[in-house]
């Protein structure tokens, strides 16, 4: 019988990828990372034994702990946080429940280095309208939460990059960036091995909306007119991403959980 603080690896997905997602923190000990170093979406690799040491960066958050196979080492990292005034849970079964479901993970070997604050960083060219929106909502919904987004001018891409660790994107020559007919959001899906109907659909739709093939996608004339109309509405980029990001949400859960429904006027008349 599960343990009234835990989460069943169903419950968890439907979470995953969405803005009120929890926390995900990943405890595995080191030989069973090094095994398979794939992580859940959005999750921070942490030491259990320390928790004390970053039970701090989850206070007023809801957090899910997961360990290889559910057992004491995300029980008593998760008591701690719970001791602590962290709203806590373990993931039933661990990452290898998760995997076995065949649930999505994430290829972290391309991950930019994280600074001190344990954050990725990725620079690109100022004034976005597409990729460079859709990647980033990518970024803080699966990769990393606490990612940092830097806009310069174009010329300044890569020095600021190179300075900062961090990781040029949507710019000629880079690794991150377009790849023949497909865009930047494409090749993140690819690399970090992001798959599934709701973003493969999704991609799709950015790629429609960013090379100007709008017939690839019903949505992709709507997702363009959305994305200049934001550009226009604020000044600056970051505002503009803040923005933008319940714009990708809605695309997403539309994909995910409301595909197939349809809606018409008038509706059914009442007897």
């Amino acid at each position: 019988m599960s343990s009234p603080a835990s989460i069943n690896v169903t419950q968890l997905a439907r979470l995953v990828g969405t803005s009120s997602a929890p926390v995900i923190v990943d405890v595995r000990k080191p030989d069973d990372f090094n095994a398979d170093p794939r992580i859940l979406p959005a999750a921070k690799k942490r030491d259990a034994p320390n928790v004390a040491a970053w039970t701090n960066e989850l206070r007023g958050k809801q957090a899910v702990v997961v360990c290889q196979r559910g057992g004491s080492r995300s029980e008593g990292a998760a008591a701690w946080l719970r001791a602590e005034g962290v709203e806590a849970e373990i993931l039933e079964g661990g990452f290898e429940a998760w995997r076995a479901a065949n649930q999505l993970l994430v290829d972290t070997i391309h991950l930019p280095e994280r600074d001190a604050a344990g954050r990725t960083v990725w620079v690109t060219r100022a004034r976005p309208k597409v990729d460079r929106i859709a990647c980033p909502w990518l970024i803080k919904r699966f990769i990393d939460p606490d990612a940092m987004f830097l806009f310069v001018r174009q010329s300044e891409v890569r020095e600021v990059a190179q300075r900062y660790n961090g990781a040029a994107f949507d710019i000629d020559d880079t690794f991150w960036s377009h790849r023949g007919e497909f865009c930047t959001f494409d090749t993140m899906l690819e690399e970090f091995k992001l798959k599934s109907p709701a973003l493969d659909d999704l991609a799709l739709i950015v790629r429609g909306a960013d090379t100007a093939k709008l017939d690839l996608a019903p949505q992709a004339a709507g997702l363009l007119a959305a994305s200049l109309g934001l550009s226009r509405m604020f000044r600056d980029d970051l505002e503009q991403l803040e923005a933008s990001m319940l714009l990708y949400d809605a695309f997403y859960r539309w994909r995910r959980d409301a595909a197939e429904e349809t809606h018409n006027w008038p509706g059914p008349m009442k007897a």
